[in-house]
């Protein structure tokens, strides 16, 4: 049966959930020759794509090599850049596009006979395997059932993304399926939900910093070996040993953490209990209610009040004020700077390059809230910043996230 698949040139972009059209519209803008779309649902098939594996989370490429291998510009920089043209003249893209919640980077196409056959195809390849289908439904399930175990549960905070590669495929008919063992995320169809906690959080926005921090670990995380997780976190052996000195020292002002902790990885990089923390624009308080959950002393900033939990919360410092006028040497050093404010993009970029000019602050996560047309050059801006990552998370709307991680100065 392998003698029948049939490789197909380009790749599959497989879009987060009612966002396929802003899908088609950033590979409009940013990669104009990628053209000729067809559409499976929310997979859009582009053939004339050409991805880097630069764009993989934890994949890094050699800027040497990517020149080496007879990719071209006209421009001086050694790294593949948007428009570059490969030795054989046809265009290389730089990354996977942000609206892409997976993309099938190797994909083939292949003819079955029956459910079993289908199956059996799949694990001779590998053993995980993601399904996303806009047909034959129930035929997809009965394939899947026969496939190793994926689990697809709603996730605990915090969690760790697995690392291990996970195969995506598509039922085109009954008797047809497009398929990629290579994707360009570990989870299955790029997609992962929180169980969510109706009670106790001020707004859902606390869904959005959670899904930020297991995404931080996933991109600046531990991966086992010390000399790795150091150069991710901080860059320097030096950087990771006053990490791990803050870990030990307890928490500051008798405050306690809320919660228990989750796995072992997971926690290596996200906040801990006893550091301190900036919420910029805080109202009504998801952001800082899942920050007191891990134990963080929070410093909230908005013009209006946080919900009465939080305010009366002794861990919690609370000032009315427009938090990007303040300035960090005023603030003192902050383990984490966040922001989720409402702001057009320009100003949110002017604010990070101060605190992170300040060296006031060890790792920023911050919301760019798109204000109409995407200006494609900023987020370029934000995610050339050094130590930087710019994602769209399950839980943005019309919005990416940025992540930094970095030591002071």
């Amino acid at each position: 049966m392998r003698d029948c698949i049939e490789k197909l040139p380009g790749a599959f972009f497989l879009s987060f959930p009612e966002k396929k059209d802003f899908l088609i519209s950033e590979v409009a803008e940013r990669f104009p020759h990628f053209s000729n779309p067809v559409f499976y649902g929310d997979l859009v098939y582009y053939p004339g794509a050409k991805v880097s594996f630069a764009s993989v989370p934890n994949v890094e490429v050699s800027t040497v090599g990517a020149k080496a291998a007879g990719v071209s510009c006209g421009c001086a920089s050694s790294t593949i850049c948007e428009g570059d043209v490969a030795a054989d003249g046809e265009p290389v893209a730089v990354e996977v596009p942000y609206w892409c919640a997976t993309a099938m980077l190797e994909p083939k196409k292949v003819e079955f006979a029956s459910i079993g056959e289908a199956a059996r195809l799949l694990k001779e390849i590998q053993r995980n395997w993601g399904s996303y289908q806009f047909t034959q439904f129930r035929r997809a399930a009965l394939i899947q059932e026969k496939l190793p175990y994926i689990n697809t549960k709603e996730k605990q905070f915090p969690f760790t993304i697995p690392s291990s590669p996970i195969g995506l495929y598509t039922l085109l008919d009954s008797n047809h399926m497009v398929f990629s063992e290579k994707t360009s995320s570990s989870l299955p169809a790029g997609l992962f939900r929180f169980v969510e906690d109706h009670v106790n959080p001020p707004s859902r926005a606390y869904l959005k910093i959670q899904e930020a921090l297991v995404r931080f670990a996933e991109f600046f995380g531990c991966d086992g070996s010390d000399t790795e997780s150091s150069a991710k976190i901080g860059g320097t052996a030096d950087a990771r040993a006053g990490v791990v000195a803050r870990e030990a020292g307890g928490t500051a002002d008798g405050c306690n953490s809320l919660a228990g902790r989750g796995t072992e990885r997971a926690d290596s990089v996200i906040p801990k209990e006893g550091e301190r923390c900036f919420d910029a624009g805080a109202c009504p308080g998801g952001w800082t209610w899942v920050l007191r959950k891990l134990g963080c002393n929070v410093l909230a900033v908005d013009r209006a009040p946080l919900a009465d939990s939080l305010m009366n919360d002794p861990c919690v410092s609370f000032m009315t004020h427009d938090a990007f006028t303040l300035k960090p040497q005023d603030l003192g050093f902050f383990d984490w700077v966040f922001s989720d404010v409402i702001c057009y993009p320009e100003r949110l970029y002017d604010w990070v390059l101060m605190w992170l000019e300040s060296g006031m602050c060890r790792n920023m996560i911050c919301t760019i809230k798109m204000q109409g047309a995407t200006d494609w050059s900023l987020v370029k801006k934000f995610a050339d910043i050094p130590n930087s990552k710019v994602v769209h998370l399950c839980y943005n709307k019309h919005e990416l996230t940025w992540l930094h991680s970095g030591v002071a100065k």
